[in-house]
């Protein structure tokens, strides 16, 4: 019964996010009538002393990265960085290989620290115009968009700022440079993989003698007119900076603050201690993503400060709903770990034998259920973290591994039709699920096989 309960409350969120509703408000309503249903007596204690306190600890150590990162996208934004990218992309690879140019801009700007959401938004029009001209399906867009912004990039390549790749650090004192060498060959999977299947059905959509279309028709774009756009390299470089400087406050924090840092405050009865080792991953991509939205502001003044008032909220609103989904999300993982129903899926769980194998599929469908790979990364890695930690010390496994694996993993199933990205991507192109959620779910399937090859290439070679 404890496991049906579990169940029917994941499925009840699933539902609601597919249907469009508020997973802020309907995370805590899933939780607790689970509580309600197992124990009702601590309905109130479990809101708040679980629910609330794990959704205030995400915030708390997450918020300015979503906000720094969606500060830095409107930035570039407003620049005309990001139409000078796509000018400069289209430019060296030709309009005519519309799908790679879309997916070599989208990888630009998310390897660059700009969310996912925000490259979305950014990158559409620009994508409407080129499978336009060369009469590419328009179905085939949130597909190849997918692929650029939300798989390799995303949480395979190493030191991407994204926030898939920062979550690990916290649970496995590790850097957002983890097992760089799985990484890149995960990611080179997954583009090779990706680009093969889009090609394929353009191919096969050419054959049939369909093109963009003509009838029923949304949120077509106006064509991009060409206007005086910043030079190419002064545009790419806040996100070169941002990759660079990453990494280079990766290897500095540590030094100048050490592993621990205890400050005295006046007015403070005793020192407080700051554990450095768990938080530097996150403050080198602050400090990187401020470094970007400074480097764009310096180059781009003008454009940038005329917009700003407005866009900065917008941005930040943006990153307060973004954050708040999560960290929900997360509070909702809290409470439902401490039911019995989830020891139950927890023990099933922890049966896989192989530590890798184990915390893939555990973050994987977590993430697939919850329809968010940071909360359902959250979830998996808050309840069972200690316990792969020891397995994978007991197999001589690098924490480096763990990291890549749960990172790769939660971008896996988590694009399921209820996915807010998903839903997003569909919404900016004026697409449904019927016409286009068979080439994302595509990419969702190549995305989650690469976890599995990069764990079986680390056993064959070692490879970190």
């Amino acid at each position: 019964m404890s496991f049906l309960v579990v169940i029917a409350a994941l499925c009840f969120l699933m539902f609601v996010a597919y249907r469009g509703y508020s997973v802020i408000l309907f995370a805590p309503v899933a939780a607790l009538g689970a509580v309600l249903l197992t124990e009702p007596s601590l309905v109130a204690p479990m809101y708040s002393s679980i629910f609330m306190a794990k959704m205030v600890d995400f915030i708390k150590n997450y918020f300015p990265v979503f906000m720094l990162g969606a500060v830095f996208g409107k930035v570039i934004e407003l620049s005309g960085f990001s139409k000078a990218i796509v000018v400069a992309v289209t430019g060296v690879i030709g309009r005519q290989r519309a799908i790679l140019s879309i997916v070599m801009v989208c990888a630009i700007l998310t390897y660059g620290g700009v969310s996912l959401f925000v490259v979305v938004f950014a990158v559409y029009p620009f994508a409407a115009e080129l499978f336009r001209a060369g009469n590419i399906p328009k179905r085939l867009i949130p597909g190849t968009i997918a692929l650029g912004a939300f798989a390799f990039t995303m949480d395979a390549l190493p030191g991407t700022p994204q926030i898939q790749n920062i979550i690990p650090t916290t649970f496995f004192k590790t850097t957002t440079w983890a097992a760089p060498w799985l990484g890149v060959i995960g990611g080179v999977f997954i583009l090779v993989a990706g680009l093969s299947y889009l090609e394929r059905q353009r191919r096969r959509a050419e054959a049939a003698g369909e093109g963009y279309g003509t009838t029923d028709l949304i949120n077509e774009p106006e064509p991009f007119a060409s206007e005086k756009l910043p030079k190419p390299w002064i545009a790419i470089l806040p996100l070169v900076l941002v990759g660079i400087m990453n990494k280079v406050f990766t290897m500095v924090i540590p030094i100048f603050y050490g592993k621990t840092h205890t400050m005295a405050i006046a007015g403070v009865a005793s020192p407080m201690m700051t554990d450095v080792s768990k938080v530097v991953a996150i403050w080198a991509v602050e400090a990187a993503l401020l470094v970007g939205i400074l480097t764009v502001i310096v180059f781009a003044f003008k454009p940038v400060m005329t917009g700003f008032a407005e866009g900065s909220k917008s941005a930040v609103a943006g990153a307060l709903l973004a954050s708040l989904n999560t960290a929900s999300e997360y509070g909702f993982g809290a409470v439902i770990a401490t039911l019995p129903g989830f020891l139950v899926i927890a023990h099933a769980l922890t049966s896989i034998p192989n530590p890798l194998v184990n915390e893939a599929i555990s973050v994987t469908t977590l993430a697939g259920i919850t329809g968010s790979a940071s909360g359902g990364m959250s979830i998996a890695l808050a309840a069972m973290a200690d316990t792969f930690v020891a397995s994978a010390h007991a197999a001589n496994i690098p924490l480096e591994v763990l990291h890549r694996v749960a990172a790769m993993a939660s971008g896996g199933m988590d694009t399921l039709p209820h996915n807010g990205a998903v839903i997003t991507l569909l919404v900016v192109t004026g697409l449904t699920h019927r016409k286009s959620y068979k080439d994302i779910f595509a990419i969702t399937l190549l995305k989650t096989s690469a976890v599995f090859v990069v764990i079986a290439i680390y056993y064959l070679t070692g490879i970190i």
